[in-house]
């Protein structure tokens, strides 16, 4: 019994301790906390979404949950590597007005010369153990070493498929200014990143990159935390507006009534990129279904819609293509969906551009 109690003691402080280790980040403290403790966002330590938001559907338990995701559903994934156009991020011409998606929420954006990118994730993996939640066959083609010097990198919010810390710590000598919610700061500075380089927004807070430009730090109904304490920094969506583009960048969101607003003080925009995958029932409140990012992007006042946050990680119980058939069969004449392949240019001058439906007959 001596043994035994050793060895779950022994176990227990590993937890613990690796729960400590760089990649998990570090909690907001001294004046970044008593920034955060002002936001009217911020109660009862911790940050609250705009309108009630629980984790998980009414009805839904945590066990129930977690045996189907582990021991029930079976969800298909690809089983040859998904189709590709790497396009070359270095010899892109100074005038090109172009996004890049690299699959899951990971997108670079070169807009009147200022390049953009936002939540990255080139680990090939979105946990913090390396054997797990790993990238498709063909999604990860991107490394740090990929990406040319950047202007602006934009994080949403930290769960691991949005921050992932290999790739941060590789792309630290790239990244001029970093624009993040409040909070996120802490895991930056942990990794190195200079103080004045990083950038944090409360929700409604701006700031102007450069003559003609604006960046709006906006709400998201979603939640965050890379370890056990949930909520300790903000989750965040963006609008930018710049001469050439208006583009609304969504991050992680279920539905709700911030779309709306959204829409009415900063839309219209010629382009939303929205979540569009790791739905289910159970968790409807955080993560939009089938169909409401099509209502969001309306309610935007948005002219083209790219769906993200599939194609690269299993991390929900639906098929891994489910989401792109899904919108495509009840997309709108309204709104404008586009589907490009991971790494295939979008010319954001171009309404017209199409794309194939890349994922069917390969």
């Amino acid at each position: 019994m001596m043994i035994l109690g050793v060895l779950i003691a022994v176990l227990l402080l590993s937890g613990i301790a690796f729960l400590y280790t760089k990649p998990f980040g570090a909690h907001p403290a001294g004046e970044r906390l008593k920034r955060i403790e002002r936001s009217p966002h911020y109660k009862a330590g911790a940050f609250h979404n705009l309108e009630p938001t629980p984790m998980l559907t009414e009805g839904t338990g945590y066990v129930e949950v977690l045996y189907d995701f582990f021991a029930g559903a079976k969800p298909k994934e690809p089983q040859e590597p998904l189709p590709h156009q790497k396009t070359d991020l270095m010899a892109l011409e100074p005038h090109e007005n172009v996004l890049v998606w690299m699959g899951h929420s990971s997108y670079f954006i070169q807009l009147d010369g200022v390049k953009i990118l936002v939540d990255p994730v080139f680990s090939g993996n979105a946990s913090p153990v390396s054997f797990t939640t790993k990238a498709y066959a063909g999604s990860d083609i991107y490394t740090p070493e990929d990406m040319p010097a950047i202007d602006y990198l934009f994080i949403t919010h930290d769960h691991w498929d949005h921050l992932d810390y290999p790739t941060m710590r590789r792309l630290r000598n790239k990244i001029k200014k970093v624009i993040c919610g409040l909070g996120v700061g802490a895991h930056l500075e942990r990794w190195g990143y200079a103080s004045e380089s990083i950038i944090e927004q409360n929700w409604y807070e701006s700031f102007k990159p450069k003559a003609g430009w604006e960046v709006h730090t906006l709400p998201a109904r979603h939640f965050s935390g890379r370890g056990i304490k949930r909520n300790q920094t903000l989750w965040v969506s963006f609008a930018l507006i710049s001469p050439v583009a208006r583009i609304y960048m969504g991050g992680d969101s279920g539905y709700g009534k911030h779309f709306l607003d959204i829409g009415e003080r900063y839309g219209p925009f010629d382009l939303a990129i929205l979540e569009n995958g790791q739905y289910d029932v159970c968790w409807k409140y955080i993560h939009m279904l089938p169909g409401e990012q099509l209502q969001a992007a309306k309610a935007l006042r948005a002219y083209t819609l790219l769906p993200v946050h599939s194609s690269k990680f299993t991390l929900a119980t639906h098929d891994w293509d489910e989401p792109l058939k899904k919108i495509v069969e009840n997309q709108e004449k309204s709104v404008r969906v586009i589907t490009p392949m991971i790494g295939e240019k979008v010319n954001l001058d171009d309404r017209q551009q199409t794309f194939k439906r890349w994922w069917e007959g390969w």
